[in-house]
């Protein structure tokens, strides 16, 4: 999968990856090594959860670089009227007669319980480039849907604080 990524997730990505390798990774190696020397290895569980964490580490920093490898660049400006990336919406859903508000956000910030929606959800692709005043439907899978209307857009202009999410 072809992650979608802003200029801005690119760098975070790139120096996550950078402290993993010259921070973490020496740190863990040590930890190892240290474990080690702690004798008989079948019964050292110091060493069994310093190997663990090391190697959590190796396949974060492996995730991150494919990521990087075949993500695809995205613009996170939009017309001013607009609903663009890392843009905070605030909408009306009809069938449950509440207000939300929503941050769009590339997949990689995704968190619904954080109010972060990912330009990959349905209502992430629904709202995208549709402008204040605007009911569109959001379509979940081939038989439900659902309308809200869009009440506010608000322009963010950064993204500080917001972090990449780990698997």
């Amino acid at each position: 999968m072809r992650e979608k990524l802003t200029k801005s997730d690119v760098e975070k990505i790139q120096a996550e990856i950078e402290h993993r390798k010259l921070v973490e990774r020496k740190e863990l190696i040590e930890a190892v090594k240290e474990a080690r020397s702690h004798g008989d290895l079948s019964e050292n569980f110091e060493y069994h959860a310093a190997k663990k964490e090391k190697n959590r580490n190796e396949s974060r920093i492996r995730y991150l670089e494919r990521m990087l490898k075949t993500a695809v660049i995205v613009e996170d400006h939009s017309k001013a009227d607009e609903v663009g990336l890392n843009n905070t919406v605030e909408i009306y859903c009809e069938d449950d007669d509440e207000v939300e508000t929503y941050r769009i956000v590339t997949s990689v910030r995704g968190s619904s319980l954080n109010g972060l929606v990912s330009i990959e959800s349905p209502i992430g692709k629904a709202l995208l480039g549709h402008k204040e005043g605007d009911r569109v439907y959001v379509k979940v899978n081939d038989e439900y849907g659902y309308y809200v209307v869009i009440r506010k857009v608000i322009k963010t202009d950064s993204e500080e604080g917001d972090q990449i999410r780990s698997f």
